[in-house]
């Protein structure tokens, strides 16, 4: 109270709200006040009249709504409760009727409680959502717009604080950015100039200038925002399984009311029985669960469609991944250079950048990059040529030189490359000029850091097998899985290849992992198709049912432990519901729970049912030793991640 008359009229405010939102609880209230107010007043029948008849009509609604229930065939608890009110008021014993319907109308306010306590990191992340941008005019000014109106190529300017309104690539000095909300990543990090800038990330210290690549829908931060808003609208097939223990929790109340009756000779006994027989609210706590299980995820940059997805997660027994971008990087590196005799590396690496610097390959900006990363003096180089599929030829040093495939360079210098196997998974690009043979350099795509640390993981989880399914050749293929442990290979597949391998591998439910828009089908063909979505590949995101926000494999773990957790507290939560009325009819059998302490009993078991719930949104002890191995295996070469199973704080 005291703190009511210190907050004066917006107290009255937040009161006027809760009776506008939850109308019949307080309706509820209002009815056992004046029921009270008139049994002081020595009416107790007008009290009994008022209880009873609000009582009756309160269960007639529930019945109605039952009866559309089950019209839908829906079949769920609330006939216990419609049978306990009505025999409570039957047998004369109206104030507990009317804390049978407390308890129901208040599953309400603690559904919306628990709901908001799930969705917590959910509601930050569409509450943070920007809705402007600071857009750069062609005077060199900067004026505020809807961030509708960026389109790719816009300057945007992000202040100290702000939130990057659309993904972008970071123009003028290096910037730090709290990056936070989208990888988990607790500590700032440092971006260069031309680094990638993800939108839903906030600048620190100083004014960021980004140059955006995608408009805002397109950004990364509106495609999280639209898949947790799918996320949170879903309903779960465990739900469902609640709603089917009806039948036989239903059958079994009425047999113990029964059985009291007859025992006893009195219909009070009976309706003793079924109110505390009424766990209706019990089974809120399962979507509770799912939704806190759900909002965790999210917090850890992965994002399950549906609680049915969660189910199905929690059930896997067989993990079919994809090989580019997601067991490896889909990113090629210098992995080794190997110049001719007399030759230096630096100096072939440098040559080969000078010649690559104006193309637009992948291939070339790989080299190009290496020889920055490396510090390399690149020598100017003139006469710049390109030919499609075969190299570059330019003129470095005086010299003609050329860079590609080895017919490319024998067909411009005259010097054949000398024939030396290529090691399996790396492609060779071959230097050379009019003097002679200078070298190769080797590329490959490299193996996640944290994959073999993610197969171990996996399989501590229960997943019995980690199959590889890839287009690529079966030599580079099996390269690749030996490096992480993988024994079932399949190579050489098509799309369509890929959804028949699906359908045949044993060990149901099958996750399949995939990143690329050749994944779409075997994605959406899966019975849980997870997407390695950090770089945008909206076919594969839009068809799987999680999607991975993170460039990070250890995240299909992630998904698996939390969604494992999550459906055994949910399941947790409704057999202790469940079992503790079941106990508490059995005392009340015996005549020595009166209907009232018996209504108020239960009240207080749904809460517990619901908090046990709650817990969905914590990680438990297996997800932390898992999250402590995982971090152990990657920390040495990936010191920036935070570990795949830990929280995000």
């Amino acid at each position: 109270m005291e703190k009511c008359r210190i907050l004066g009229e917006n107290c009255w405010v937040t009161m006027w709200n809760l009776v506008r939102r939850y109308p019949v609880v307080a309706t509820t209230l209002a009815v056992g006040v004046a029921g009270l107010v008139l049994l002081w007043a020595g009416q107790p029948v007008v009290s009994g009249w008022l209880v009873g008849g609000y009582a009756l009509a309160i269960a007639a609604w529930q019945a109605w709504s039952m009866i559309r229930d089950l019209l839908r065939g829906n079949f769920g608890l609330d006939v216990l409760a419609v049978t306990a009110i009505t025999a409570t008021v039957l047998v004369g014993d109206h104030w507990a009727a009317l804390i049978v319907v407390l308890m129901l109308t208040g599953g309400e306010a603690l559904d919306d409680y628990a709901n908001a306590r799930a969705h917590r990191e959910v509601s930050a992340l569409l509450e943070r959502a920007p809705r402007f941008a600071h857009r750069a005019t062609p005077g060199g000014t900067f004026v505020e717009v809807p961030i509708s109106e960026v389109v790719a190529g816009d300057l945007v300017m992000v202040r100290p604080g702000e939130v990057v309104p659309v993904d972008g690539a970071l123009e003028g000095e290096a910037a730090s950015f709290d990056e936070s909300s989208i990888t988990g990543e607790p500590l700032p990090v440092e971006h260069a100039h031309g680094d990638q800038v993800l939108s839903g990330t906030v600048s620190q210290q100083k004014v960021a200038l980004v140059r955006a690549t995608l408009s805002a829908k397109d950004s990364q931060y509106q495609q999280i925002i639209d898949l947790v808003q799918a996320a949170a609208e879903s309903k779960s097939p465990i739900v469902r399984l609640a709603d089917r223990y009806a039948v036989p929790f239903t059958a079994v109340s009425l047999v113990i009311a029964g059985v009291a009756w007859w025992l006893s000779g009195d219909p009070v006994r009976f309706a003793e029985v079924l109110v505390v027989a009424t766990p209706c609210p019990l089974l809120i706590a399962a979507p509770v669960a799912f939704l806190a299980g759900m909002s965790r995820a999210a917090s850890n940059g992965v994002i399950v469609k549906s609680g049915g997805v969660m189910e199905t997660l929690s059930r896997v027994r067989t993990v079919a991944l994809d090989k580019t971008g997601t067991i490896t990087h889909g990113q090629p590196v210098v992995d080794r250079v190997e110049p001719a005799p007399g030759a230096s590396a630096d100096e072939l690496l440098a040559t080969a950048a000078a010649a690559e610097t104006f193309s637009a390959h992948v291939l070339a900006k790989t080299i190009v990059n290496a020889a920055h990363h490396r510090h390399l003096h690149i020598p100017p180089a003139t006469g710049i040529e390109e030919t499609t599929a075969a190299g570059m030829t330019a003129t470095i040093h005086g010299r003609l030189t050329a860079v590609g495939n080895a017919k490319h360079v024998a067909h411009v210098t005259g010097h054949t490359p000398p024939e030396a196997p290529v090691p399996p998974g790396h492609i060779a690009i071959h230097l050379g000029s009019t003097e002679g043979y200078l070298g190769r350099i080797l590329l490959t795509d490299e193996v996640r850091n944290n994959a073999p640390a993610t197969l171990h993981a996996l399989h501590h989880l229960g997943v019995r097998s980690v199959a590889m399914l890839t287009g690529d050749a079966v030599v580079t293929a099996r390269h690749i899985a030996a490096q992480i442990g993988i024994d079932d290979v399949r190579a050489g597949l098509l799309p369509a290849d890929k959804v028949a391998q699906v359908a045949s591998l044993p060990g149901r439910p099958v996750a399949m992992v995939g990143d690329g828009v050749n994944d779409a089908p075997v994605l959406a063909a899966a019975d849980v198709g997870i997407a390695m979505g950090a770089k945008g590949a909206t076919a594969a995101s839009e068809s799987a049912d999680v999607v991975i926000m993170l460039d990070d494999l250890s995240r299909v773990a992630t998904s698996i432990a939390i969604a494992r957790r999550t459906v055994r507290i949910a399941l947790q939560a409704i057999w202790l519901g469940i079992a503790i009325s079941i106990g508490l009819m059995l005392v009340a059998v015996w005549g020595i729970l009166p209907a009232i302490a018996g209504a108020a009993l239960q009240e207080l078991v749904d809460l517990a049912a619901i908090l046990t719930a709650l817990r969905a949104g914590r990680p438990g002890p297996t997800e932390r030793e898992l999250a402590r191995k995982l971090r152990a295996a990657v920390e040495p070469a990936e010191p920036a991640h935070t570990s795949p199973l830990e929280p995000a704080r």
